[in-house]
């Protein structure tokens, strides 16, 4: 358990045991506890933020190889297109942080990747900025990335990065994903989900692919939740705005497909933080280090007395300070 003390309390409140603490959960103040088996939906999944980029560069086959070794089985990824129309998998819109472009093209800054074809940008080094062990890794086209993740065994969230930028890519990524065997329904059903921040282009693909899981990166106000439910199957927001309350709201609605919808928070690196989400009930982790995340959900799987939210402590008549909360920094 991931606790610190955080103030001193009346006598009355250190008079009261864990038990007593867990009997006041139907008013919110204790979380469900997780459970032991590492499968139990109530443990929140890890999944890999483009890869494991604490230990390979973002968004390459290394480092979802990486994620794989760690036994990471989701992972996350973003998808763009070149200037010649293929899809390759890099998070920026331009190619200068995680590439050698600036030396290999000096003159053609400001080097977005709508501006290269894909034989130019297969010549681009995507590793030597991370380390020299990395040196010649590759930007993976989005075909090469899935028929890894496959091999791999993994599962895979993908990003549909900036979709205004590119014009019917939502069509060319069903056509893509179809090429690499993914809309079998073995895939469909419990290996892939689309997520964007671009409503217009989740509905897009919603249209297309309604079997598909999609996921709308952000947090809607609970009153707008309702508008997202006809599209998407998650509620995917910065781990920042998450809190018990909107959690339950989220989860009070169904999705497209008839299920409840779910909640991946970005992106959590610090095991206490997570646990914290996992207490207000978050179904996803999205990490740069996922392996981190993962030992820590286990470590407090089982727990009960682990508080949920302490900032639902306010609204419980009595108790106006509380001997431990979850720790939340950042």
């Amino acid at each position: 358990m991931r606790i610190r003390t955080v103030s001193a309390v009346t006598s009355a409140l250190l008079g009261l045991s864990l038990t007593t603490l867990a009997s006041a959960s139907t008013v919110g103040l204790v979380a469900t506890p997780a459970h032991a088996t590492a499968g139990d939906p109530a443990v929140p999944v890890a999944i890999g933020h483009r890869g494991v980029p604490v230990q390979a560069p973002e968004n390459t086959l290394a480092s979802i190889d990486r994620a794989a070794r760690l036994g990471v089985e989701w992972v996350e990824n973003d998808v763009q297109r070149t200037k010649d129309g293929a899809l390759v998998v890099m998070h920026d819109t331009t190619l200068e942080r995680t590439t050698d472009v600036k030396r290999r093209y000096p003159r053609r800054a400001p080097w977005k990747i709508a501006d290269f074809t894909l034989a130019e940008i297969e010549k681009l080094d995507a590793g030597s900025w991370y380390g020299r062990r990395f040196a010649g890794e590759r930007v993976p086209t989005l075909g090469r990335y899935l028929q890894r993740v496959d091999r791999n065994g993994q599962k895979l969230l993908l990003e549909v990065k900036a979709p205004e930028l590119y014009p019917g890519i939502e069509r060319q990524m069903v056509a893509e994903l179809r090429r690499a065997g993914w809309l079998d329904s073995r895939h469909v059903k419990s290996r892939l989900v689309v997520q964007s921040f671009n409503a217009s282009s989740l509905k897009t693909l919603h249209k297309l692919r309604p079997d598909i899981k999609k996921g709308f990166l952000g947090a809607p106000k609970p009153a707008e939740l309702r508008t997202y439910a006809a599209f998407a199957d998650q509620i995917n927001p910065n781990h920042k705005s998450v809190t018990a309350a909107w959690v339950r709201s989220v989860h009070a609605l169904k999705g497209p497909h008839g299920r409840r919808l779910e909640v991946s928070a970005w992106t959590v690196d610090d095991g206490d933080r997570a646990v914290s989400l996992a207490h207000m009930g978050v179904d996803g982790i999205i990490s740069n280090a996922p392996h981190v995340v993962a030992d820590a959900l286990a470590e407090d799987a089982g727990d009960p007395t682990f508080l949920s939210d302490p900032s639902e402590l306010s609204g419980f008549p009595g108790l106006t300070e509380a001997a431990v909360v979850l720790d939340s920094t950042l």
